[in-house]
């Protein structure tokens, strides 16, 4: 691997990662204004801007190359970015008074977009540390590299392999010939939406700052939040409708929304994976629904339906919003939410999980392995749309849910071994792995990861790495031929 290009590269990154500290320096400052306290606040982003733009310069000016990009160094590049931005990213924290590990695993689940939090007392932090941790979250919504990718011409040379890298999904679904084109293109979509859901929170009686710092989280499908209790602290139908509604569009292809503003007004309809997305909220929300109700849970079936419906987005999405602890739910309504947590989103979106076409995938290919049983020289090839998928799509597919299972069987087991429980230990290990962020047990809803041991916060850290990614990118550095030249 040329270090040099990836050190270039990973200083240019972290140079302007420490500029946008400077925007949660600027919400302390004007809190600061009213209330004094919120003051020091300020000089901890300044500080954490200094040394972060520091390093950066430093990387990128030591390590100048005008070497050209390869597989190799785009992997290594994306895989360290993701690591460094949680590194950098946890220097508020530290400051903050937390201990290492936890600003660690804080800042991870922040630029992950995981949401799980090891936070006791929420709202006793700072307005700017509570800012940052959900602006955090916004920026590692679309992804980091693509941010840069869009705004950087040095990486738009190497947009393809990055991009690659970095997406999420099975396939890489263009929609410019350039990918810094498709980059500024998904940025703007996301951007726009943030805005309308932005305002509307404005208009459903939310304030500014609430408004602001859950359209962020919203948004990148990451589920944190300046109150203790979530959306639950509104207790307001409207606001929760709202968010039901962003985080289903942020739960879908973001270049299936561009396509259907600026193409076709019927890309929806005409698309495989986002008809299996709906038609899983729809019948997760009446499965849901039904055992709430029937099971006693809530006396009466609309008020079963607002907490399920809202339950259902925020873990198919991996958000991880809640707005009622589902830990003491009956067990066939937390077995709808445990199916749902393997699943994730849409490929293309700002959810985690193994995604919605590869379930898709998976499941063609099982139908047609079936009709073969019966014709064992029949040619069918398994299509997605109009487009046939290529058996090496295939084969990678089931790569990753090889290789996901065995992360999450890996990770279960370092936990129980720490002394956790089966179910706690299963729980974690499926809510960071898959960037969902609440589970059940120690790690529910109206719990936090606090109660992990150090160890296990690292497994957990990795997990959330590891899960952003979609497993190749991290797990490939294991290989000792990738550090060769």
């Amino acid at each position: 691997m040329r270090y040099k290009v990836v050190l270039n590269t990973l200083g240019i990154i972290l140079k302007y990662l420490g500029v946008l500290m400077l925007i949660p320096a600027l919400v302390g400052f004007y809190y600061s204004l009213h209330d004094p306290a919120q003051f020091p606040s300020v000089m901890i982003f300044i500080y954490s801007f200094l040394v972060t733009t520091s390093v950066g310069l430093m990387l990128e000016y030591t390590n100048r190359s005008s070497d050209e990009f390869r597989n190799r160094e785009s992997f290594g590049i994306v895989a360290f970015a993701w690591l460094l931005a949680a590194i950098f990213g946890a220097l508020p924290f530290l400051l903050s008074g937390m201990q290492p590990v936890d600003a660690l695993f804080e800042s991870m689940s922040g630029f992950t977009t995981t949401g799980a939090t090891i936070m006791t007392d929420i709202e006793s932090h700072s307005k700017a540390l509570l800012f940052w941790r959900c602006f955090m979250q916004w920026l590692g919504g679309m992804g980091i590299i693509m941010l840069f990718l869009a705004i950087l011409p040095k990486l738009a040379v190497a947009g393809r392999q990055l991009f690659k890298a970095e997406a999420p999904g099975p396939t890489e679904d263009k929609l410019k010939p350039r990918l810094k084109e498709t980059a500024k293109i998904l940025w703007m979509v996301y951007v726009v939406i943030s805005a309308v859901e932005f305002i509307a929170l404005l208009l459903a009686g939310m304030g500014v700052y609430d408004s602001l710092t859950h359209t962020f989280t919203t948004m990148a499908c990451g589920g944190f939040s300046p109150r203790a209790d979530s959306i639950a602290a509104f207790n307001s139908p409207l606001i929760e409708g709202i968010i039901v509604f962003f985080m289903f569009v942020a739960g879908a292809n973001f270049a299936l929304h561009y396509r259907l503003i600026y193409v076709d007004h019927r890309s929806l309809l005409k698309d495989s994976e986002f008809k299996l997305y709906s038609f899983i909220v729809v019948s997760s929300t009446a499965a849901l629904t039904w055992t709430l109700w029937r099971t006693g849970m809530f006396e009466e079936i609309g008020t079963s339906f607002r907490y399920a419906i809202f339950q259902v987005l925020s873990i198919l999405t991996t958000t991880g919003y809640a707005t009622h602890d589902f830990n003491t739910w009956p067990d066939s309504s937390r077995m709808v939410l445990v199916m749902l947590m393997f699943i994730g989103g849409c490929a293309g979106s700002t959810a985690g999980g193994i995604k919605v076409v590869r379930l898709l995938l998976m499941l063609k290919y099982a139908y047609r392995e079936l009709f073969r049983s019966l014709q064992p020289k029949m040619v069918r090839p398994i299509r997605l749309g109009k487009r046939v998928v290529p058996e090496d799509v295939m084969n990678s597919i089931f790569s990753f849910i090889i290789l996901y299972v065995l992360v999450f069987m890996t990770s279960t087991f370092i936990l129980s071994e720490l002394g956790i429980g089966a179910v706690s230990a299963a729980s974690a290990s499926i809510v960071t792995l898959g960037n969902i962020g609440p589970g059940f047990d120690l790690v529910g809803p109206w719990s936090n990861f606090s109660t992990i041991p150090d160890m296990g916060k690292l497994v957990l850290i990795a997990n959330m790495w590891i899960g952003r990614l979609e497993i190749f990118t991290v797990l490939v550095l294991l290989i000792p031929g990738f550090w060769k030249e």
